[in-house]
């Protein structure tokens, strides 16, 4: 199997660390698109996922599978015995629950400012972001409001269970962190005095499958593209 990504990119990593859950590392073929010059908005790309975003899972049979949760329920599900995933009709839909949650109120809230109310990963993508008729900055600074309220919203659920969907870490949680992870890229604080969010967030980061993960956001050479 091939992974197309990149390494130190918020959905990249959740794939990553999947597959180190799973101990599926030494299966896969990892082919790094270039992000900044906006390798994957072109046609080559686009005939492997029309959206134009990372990752993408090919399989052996030439089947292209996109989407981060979805390239999760193939991973999970390969060996017959889910784990970040859900077994029971309850434990899916919870996860899947929280994990849209994460997602929406965190990580792409974040993706969002990134990319519109700071310089982003530079002017050759920036074309293929939003409408001029949007005012970029204002809407981005929206968004960073959005994934600090729902940074309170997590704190809250994390001061009543172990982790986001419940007792056992799964897809949820990876997509949380990684949302993290791009607040930090960003610029984005998240308050201090968010006591349950800093432990889960510590917790996680020890695990042996994140571990070793979860460290700066954006590959040497493209921060150095970046001008950092």
């Amino acid at each position: 199997m091939k992974i197309y990504d990149r390494p130190g990119f918020p959905n990249p990593a959740r794939i990553r660390i999947v597959l180190a859950e799973k101990n599926l590392d030494a299966k896969i073929e990892f082919v790094s698109i270039d992000l900044i010059g906006a390798e994957h908005k072109q046609t080559a790309f686009l005939a492997k996922n029309p959206s134009g975003v990372l990752p993408v899972l090919e399989l052996d049979d030439g089947t292209f599978i996109s989407e981060s949760t979805a390239i999760t329920e193939y991973l999970d599900n390969l060996d017959g015995n889910p784990t970040l995933t859900g077994r029971t009709p309850r434990e899916k839909a919870m996860i899947h629950m929280m994990q849209r949650r994460a997602e929406a109120e965190m990580l792409d809230a974040v993706g969002n400012y990134f990319h519109n109310a700071t310089p982003g990963l530079g002017p050759v993508l920036q074309v293929y972001k939003n409408p001029e008729w949007i005012d970029r900055n204002a809407w981005g600074n929206q968004q960073r409001d959005k994934a600090l309220a729902g940074a309170k919203y997590f704190d809250e659920v994390l001061k009543t269970r172990p982790y986001l969907a419940g007792d056992e870490f799964s897809m949820a949680d990876i997509t949380l962190f990684a949302g993290l992870m791009f607040a930090d890229a960003a610029g984005i604080a998240i308050p201090d005095e968010y006591k349950a969010l800093s432990a889960w967030r510590s917790k996680v980061s020890e695990l042996p499958s994140v571990k070793n993960r979860s460290g700066q956001m954006f590959a040497p050479e493209d921060l150095k593209r970046l001008g950092f």
